[in-house]
Order: structure tokens, then sequence, then C-alpha cells
């Protein structure tokens, strides 16, 4: 059996060819799995529990599918999707995690997390990232007609893009002290995260021990999956198939 971890899949109804995938993988392979982490950014942009949309109601299908089976659904928030709340969740089965989390992955003990909070160079991002977070303006922003959050969020996702173009690649990267940091709090030697679209598996040496820090795949022209089981662990690709 295996434990599969995915993140930045930032599916939207723009996109189908990401989520025939995302489908696909929910049900020939996440369906025989021990369990499923989703680490952050599953959407191009979450606006609220409330969205009705088909595609909206398509990935909700997916993923009750999936727990109602009897597999165990894990889900990290990301800077995308930082409005998926407790009726997503109740809806889905999904359980929500908080930013850092451990969990014992076969015997190995390891601290996943979606990544951004790892890019303590960006200091623009982690000002907005402080901002939305605020549970009075969350609050708020959940009780707007959806037409207007729909405009909101067109806006949010501009500015985004903008912003994007302007930083340097290390500036959107981890911080390699922090990630120390966040593993040495935990006590773990194994990290998993998402956010940077950079795939890689990077070993490091800290306080005299041998450490690994897994960096998840985007899905922009494939899928990503961390296939993790009781020998070890791959970093594998799941292909488009276009119709």
């Amino acid at each position: 059996m295996t434990t599969l971890f995915i993140s930045d899949l930032h599916l939207s109804p723009s996109h189908p060819n990401i989520t025939d995938c995302f489908a696909r993988f929910m049900r020939e392979e996440a369906a025989h799995a021990d369990a499923l982490y989703v680490l952050g950014d599953l959407f191009d942009f979450w606006i609220g529990d409330d969205d009705r949309s088909e595609f909206a109601n398509q990935i909700r299908y997916e993923f009750q599918r999936l727990t109602s089976n009897g597999v165990p659904c894990y889900f990290t928030r990301g800077n995308r999707d930082f409005l998926v709340g407790k009726h997503f969740a109740r809806e889905t089965g999904v359980t929500l995690l908080t930013d850092e989390t451990a969990i014992d992955l076969y015997g190995t003990k390891a601290v996943i997390l979606h990544g951004d909070t790892l890019c303590t160079e960006d200091l623009n991002y982690l000002k907005f990232r402080q901002t939305v977070h605020q549970p009075w303006l969350q609050w708020l922003f959940n009780r707007i007609p959806m037409t207007i959050k729909t405009k909101i969020v067109k806006k949010i996702q501009t500015d985004i893009r903008s912003d994007k173009q302007n930083k340097s690649l290390d500036i959107m990267d981890v911080t390699q002290s922090e990630v120390e940091a966040v593993m040495d709090r935990h006590q773990v030697s194994l990290m998993i995260h998402g956010h940077t679209h950079r795939p890689n598996i990077h070993t490091f040496r800290s306080c005299d021990q041998t450490k690994t820090r897994i960096v998840l795949g985007d899905w922009y022209t494939q899928g990503s999956v961390l296939v993790f089981n009781q020998e070890g662990f791959t970093l594998e690709k799941r292909p488009f198939i276009f119709s």
C-alpha cells in the first residue's frame, strides 16, 4: 500500500485537461492508497465554499467518492485555496490540516506543509498572506455576493501574475534557514511541500543529521505525484490525455 501526495494542480474550468487528469488519478490511483495528502493550491483560486458551479461540484464529487470508499484524505490549504473551509470539508469528507503538520509515514516522521511560509524573502507575498488570513476579513469576504467575489478574485489573480513577473526566481524559492528551523521545531529529518513548482529531492546536513526535503511538482503540463511506501518514495509524473 502507498500514501500519495499532490499539490499545485491549480484546477480551474479553463483547463479541463488538468481536471481530467485529476479525476483519473482520484479514481484509478488514489482509490487504492492508504491515504491522500493534498498540500495546497488544488485550485487556481477557491472563491469560497458557497461556490456551487458545475466545476466546483465536480471536484467535490471526486473527494466524496474517494473518502466514502474509505480512503482518508488530508488537505493543507495553500496560497490559492486558503478559503477552503469547514463546509467543503464536511461535504467532501476531507480533513483540514494546519499550516504545518507532523505525520508518521511507515515509521518515518515527516513535516508537511504547502511551502509558501518557507519563502521568507518574498516580503510582498508574506504581507499579502498576513492580510488575507485575517479571520474578520475572510468572514466578510464569505458574505459578499458571488458576482462581487468573482470580480475581486480576478483582480487578485491579475495582481499575482504581475507581481511574479517582477520577482527573481531566488526570492520565490524557499529560505534554507527557515527549512531547517521548521524541521528542527518538529524534530524531523523529512519535509514534504509544494508551492515553488520546482519538483526535486534535496538532501543536506543539519544538526549532524542528513535531512531530506521533497518538493512536489505542479500540474501545468503533466500530473505530479509523490508515491510513498514502506520501501521508500518516488516522485512521479502522470501524463495528460488529450481527446
